[in-house]
């Protein structure tokens, strides 16, 4: 009788009928999502060296989506497709990888509004859009005069901006110079760009800085409004073996940069404008939905000794890694990887400090401040190696420490250490949904690892990385999941599902599509020459391609494959894919356009296929296109069925 009464209990609690207390349930139960039921969140993770952004269901760990961002992507042909090549133009011409690392949700005062994903690259420094009702890609910026954009692309509360920075100082304007000139020449870029308009993100100013390395970043909210902290490292200017060179001051810094009075000198005209190049690329989420690259020539530079006021150094030690503001603006949170505490600066003896000139030296022009003054408190003995912090709106803070393989849980005002949870292993960044906001929605903690050893299965000399997953709305942290990672995540941010799903675009209106070789019904479907160009006008609807019978082409001859997926119901994607094709397959969403380039080398028919498996007859949906020789007197014809039009 008792074992039934169970057995009914928790077929009602899987079916989501029946809700019991968090205490009540085991990690296994708080994972599953019965079939019907939704995630509670997105989770959007960085995928590192994969260059793209990886999005998860959590609690169950679910991978749902890759986005593809900085690197081309042939599962969907991004990068590939004439539509969205520009997207990865750059000034140094067509680059086909990134290295991703930082995304961060658009806010509306202070808190994640699900319009927009920021994520930044870090190997040739650009910041990129992904707008959240199609989980596409629209908007990359190439970030001039920096060397490696790690300090990206953290936000401010109304979105206004996003920070870039140089990881790598290097000489600005770049030129050919000694490297062990180094101090002489190297410097660094403090950027912030304009985030707030889509389609027209651009650099506001770049703020000139001492030649050190500018790691991470987070803007202030609440009383630090209008201020936004870098850290940094490599202090001593070091250009070689920097894992000694560069540990050698017990301080180093993070800077704080007060945007408004940037703004203020930019309106005074207390810049330098500097001549450059730089690749703005822009996809309209509608329309033709047409890639295209803006050339940029010029960015503001602020140089601070003629700007007082724009920015001070805070003494950190000891090569501070993470930096990160409080819910509540006050506190400024300093992850020194080499430090034995964690120091927590207070942001109104920041301003008190700088009101009395509290100063323990300068740096061209940058005031810096003294370390007692500005310090509110030091954690003692948290943890080996703190790195990044994430709160959970609850007065606790959550720091992930790499050596030590854990993290460590604190109340950030008492400076008190409350609890702390292993890490499996060597912990990198950690996530809570909305942790780095004004308002965390603190039910789950994702520390996000480098190492993964004894995990999962092996899968030779290469293994995933690893999450856990742990459930922190309790008095005491419970551990839940372990999550496989693609790529190499370096920081997430989530949302509450119920905040996108309603935004989710379903499909691509056809009448909206004003792609100039949008095809929208069967009738409409041509073929046209133009020279040495062939231009097929087809369609994709299940199941069949029209035309799908293509003759006329000649080697010599460029061939596009503009197809149009005429469907309009969700979920019914057709893909596109021609033998000796070399580029990738198309995805084509319903009510899109794309388009796929083709060159054929040898006379021969070629087949053609939907590669996405569409309906019952998916198999069935192939089409021919015939190649004669150069020169060749065949005709253009075309057609799907019986009926074949001959273009005279």
């Amino acid at each position: 009788m008792k074992a039934k009464l169970k057995l009914t209990l928790f077929s009602a609690v899987a079916a989501g009928l029946v809700s019991v207390p968090s205490f009540a349930q085991s990690p296994a139960e708080k994972v599953y999502i019965p079939h019907g039921k939704y995630d509670e969140f997105y989770a959007f993770l960085s995928g590192g060296f994969d260059g793209q952004v990886n999005v998860y269901g959590l609690p169950s760990g679910r991978h749902l989506k890759t986005i593809p961002v900085f690197s081309a992507y042939p599962m969907n042909g991004y990068g590939y497709s004439e539509e969205t090549k520009a997207m990865l133009m750059t000034s140094h011409g067509w680059i086909p990888w990134g290295d991703s690392h930082h995304p961060e949700l658009s806010q509306t005062n202070g808190v994640p509004d699900g319009r927009w994903l920021f994520i930044n690259e870090n190997n040739t420094p650009r910041v990129a859009r992904i707008d959240l009702k199609t989980f596409e890609t629209t908007e990359i910026l190439e970030i001039p005069f920096s060397g490696g954009n790690h300090a990206s692309t953290f936000i401010t509360p109304d979105s206004k901006y996003i920070t870039a920075a140089t990881r790598f100082s290097v000489p600005i304007p770049q030129k050919d110079v000694p490297i062990a000139e180094y101090k002489k020449y190297f410097k660094g870029t403090l950027t912030f760009i304009r985030a707030d308009k889509p389609g027209k993100m651009d650099i506001a100013f770049q703020i000139l800085v001492p030649g050190y390395d500018y790691d991470l970043a987070h803007c202030g909210k609440g009383p630090s409004y209008g201020w936004c902290f870098f850290t940094s490292y490599n202090t001593e200017q070091a250009h070689t073996l920097l894992e000694i060179n560069a540990s050698m001051k017990d301080k180093d810094y993070i800077a704080a940069v007060n945007w408004k009075r940037a703004e203020q000198c930019i309106a005074e005209g207390k810049y330098k404008e500097v001549k450059t190049k730089y690749a703005h690329n822009y996809r309209p989420p509608e329309g033709d939905r047409i890639a295209r690259t803006e050339w940029k020539t010029s960015v503001k530079w602020i140089i601070p000794k003629e700007c007082p006021g724009v920015m001070y150094y805070l003494p950190t030690p000891k090569s501070p890694h993470g930096v990160d503001v409080s819910p509540d603006g006050k506190y400024i949170i300093g992850g020194g990887k080499l430090a034995t505490v964690i120091p927590i600066h207070s942001f109104e003896k920041m301003i008190n400090a700088i009101k009395n000139k509290q100063f323990a030296g300068e740096v061209e022009g940058i005031p810096i401040l003294k370390y007692e003054a500005v310090n509110h408190c030091e954690v003692p003995n948290p943890c080996l190696g703190p790195l990044h912090t994430e709160f959970d709106g609850k007065g606790r803070a959550y720091t992930s420490c790499f050596i030590s393989s854990d993290v460590v849980i604190y109340d950030y005002k008492k400076c008190k250490v409350l609890d702390r949870v292993p890490t499996y292993y060597s912990v990198g960044h950690l996530m809570i949904p909305g942790g780095d906001s004004a308002k965390p929605w603190g039910k789950y903690l994702l520390p996000m690892n480098k190492i993964t050893k004894d995990v999962f299965l092996p899968t030779g000399p290469e293994l995933p990385h690893a999450a856990q997953l742990y459930d922190i709305s309790g008095s005491k942290p419970q551990f839940l999941l372990d999550m496989t990672e693609l790529g190499e995540p370096h920081y997430a941010q989530a949302i509450p599902a119920s905040i996108l799903m309603k935004k989710s675009l379903k499909i691509f209106e056809l009448d909206k599509n004003t792609h100039p070789y949008a095809t929208k019904s069967e009738e409409a479907a041509k073929v046209v020459r133009k020279g040495n160009e062939v231009h097929i006008y087809m369609t994709a609807i299940r199941s069949h391609f029209t035309p799908d019978n293509i003759e006329g082409v000649k080697v010599g001859d460029t061939v596009y494959f503009h197809v149009t997926n005429i469907e309009q119901d969700w979920d019914i994607p057709h893909g596109f894919a021609v033998l000796g094709a070399n580029t990738s397959n198309l995805l084509i969403m319903p009510g899109e356009t794309l388009t796929l380039k083709w060159t054929p080398k040898e006379p021969g028919v070629y087949p053609f296929y939907c590669t996405d498996f569409c309906s019952a007859l998916h198999q069935e949906m192939q089409g021919y296109i015939r190649v004669s020789p150069k020169g060749a007197n065949v005709p253009i014809k075309y057609g799907t069925g019986e009926e074949m039009h001959v273009v005279k």
